[in-house]
């Protein structure tokens, strides 16, 4: 194992969840006033509504996909009688129908930023850096379906599967799974993890809000009385 790959997938993870985490925490504590998605609506429709709907019904599936789909542990799902190579097939099949509704709301949304002239004029360079790398993101990931097909037997997912768990569990070996994975794989989870460092910096930091608003669902009640003040009793 060369030291550029235990560096990628062993330290590389660390730093990206650091600056996601404190750059965030930054952000928020020091410029709110861009804590927002800086929504394009006013400027124009056309089909922001739709290739935004279809946008975040394929980025938020993949994202809780992979999160339950690599943090799992074998032991449950061994438990459940799920064996490997049915695990990858759903991954697969799963995978394959968000992430080509994500690809197509990204589209559509690429296509008007660079297409409407409002639009256009009111963006920024990172506007752009965030939509061709969740592109390139999208695209790698599809990418790695036809080879998740051809190696059906889950030995690569269950490679990753320890990879990701030896993370989030801080154990130094986590790199060592993933030494003879394909290259295409490596890259996807390269640019992965990367945007989780760019995120603290871009109008993704809306994304915390959304997961902010479940907290609505369980607050207290509150009690809201008026004063009547100068009327007689």
């Amino acid at each position: 194992m060369s030291l550029s790959h235990q560096f990628i997938f062993g330290i590389y993870p660390y730093i990206c969840g650091a600056i996601f985490l404190l750059g965030s925490l930054a952000r928020f504590d020091r410029d709110q006033y861009t804590w927002r998605s800086e929504s394009s609506q006013m400027l124009s429709t056309g089909t922001l509504r739709v290739g935004s709907n279809l946008f975040h019904l394929g980025i938020i599936g993949l994202f809780f996909g992979h999160f339950f789909g690599m943090l799992t542990p074998h032991e449950v799902i061994h438990a459940l009688g799920v064996t490997p190579a049915q695990k990858q097939m759903l991954a697969v099949v799963a995978g394959g129908i968000l992430g080509s509704i994500g690809l197509i709301g990204l589209l559509l949304l690429i296509h008007r930023r660079l297409t409407n002239v409002r639009v256009r004029a009111t963006s920024r360079g990172r506007d752009f850096l965030v939509l061709f790398w969740i592109l390139a993101t999208l695209l790698l990931g599809l990418s790695t379906v036809p080879l998740s097909i051809q190696h059906s037997d889950g030995a690569t997912m269950l490679k990753l599967m320890s990879w990701a768990q030896h993370l989030v569990t801080f154990q130094g070996d986590a790199a060592s799974f993933i030494t003879d994975v394909s290259p295409v794989f490596k890259i996807h989870m390269f640019m992965g993890m990367s945007l989780f460092a760019i995120f603290p910096f871009t109008r993704l930091v809306h994304v915390w809000s959304g997961f902010a608003t479940v907290g609505y669902l369980v607050r207290p009640w509150q009690v809201v009385r008026s004063r009547k003040i100068g009327l007689p009793e």
